[in-house]
């Protein structure tokens, strides 16, 4: 028969308050951990309130800041707008004063020449071109205003007729139009006059393209004789 074998003693010490002393650690460790939490949150509550104050003041100034901007802005952009209106009825003034000095300029000149013609002291003077007025029309076009005067006959009447020639240069060469080829018709009747102290005659003629005009010449045919007048080209030339 076999032996059954003895049976093992283990021999522990026994602690009664063991498992208490464990809990007390644990509960000692979970209270230092809160405190610790507590006290860096009451030390870091004073520090995140003051950054909360000095970021509004900082929202504060921004805000003011940009409505100063604002209205400086605004009273930039009304300064230039009075200053630009200021140039421009500067600028429109003096364009009147101009045009109002040429237009007295041109009265003082129509009474010097009315004197000249009517006045009883005046000298006596045959018939003659006072002056030649040109202005572009476009497309080699030309409007001229032909002024003829005269007060040498003082009770009659000057009756005649007139032609134009033009004088210039075609790439260098020199080359004159006649009455006929400025009217662009062949045997052109000629342009009629007949006043007593003067004349403004209005007509249009063309001029070929590429050509450069230097002077007019003014035939003019009436009982007093024929009388040619050479008028200086005043207008600026045509483009070619």
């Amino acid at each position: 028969m076999a032996s059954t074998p003895a049976p093992r003693l283990i021999v522990t010490q026994h602690s009664p308050y063991r498992h208490v002393l464990k809990a007390v650690a644990v509960v000692l460790a979970v209270v230092l951990i809160a405190s610790a939490y507590w006290l860096g949150g009451q030390r870091a509550v004073p520090e995140a309130a003051t950054l909360r104050q000095q970021w509004r003041a900082l929202q504060l100034d921004h805000a003011k800041a940009q409505q100063r901007l604002d209205k400086l802005t605004q009273k930039v952009a009304t300064l230039e707008r009075s200053e630009q209106v200021e140039r421009d009825a500067a600028r429109a003034l003096q364009d009147t004063l101009a045009q109002r000095d040429a237009e007295l300029a041109g009265l003082r000149n129509d009474v010097a020449f009315y004197e000249r013609l009517a006045g009883g002291d005046a000298q006596r003077q045959p018939l003659s071109v006072h002056s030649l007025d040109l202005e572009p029309l476009g497309d080699g076009s030309w409007r001229y205003v032909l002024t003829l005067t005269q007060n040498l006959k003082r009770a009659a009447t000057s009756t005649g007729q007139f032609r134009l020639r033009v004088e210039g240069s075609v790439d260098g060469g020199l080359q004159t139009l006649d009455w006929d080829t400025l009217l662009e018709h062949k045997d052109a009747a000629p342009g009629q006059f007949s006043f007593k102290y003067f004349q403004q005659i209005e007509g249009s003629f063309m001029l070929p393209a590429g050509f450069v005009p230097h002077r007019v010449r003014v035939s003019l045919h009436s009982d007093q004789g024929q009388i040619e007048q050479v008028v200086p080209w005043s207008a600026p030339n045509p483009k070619e």
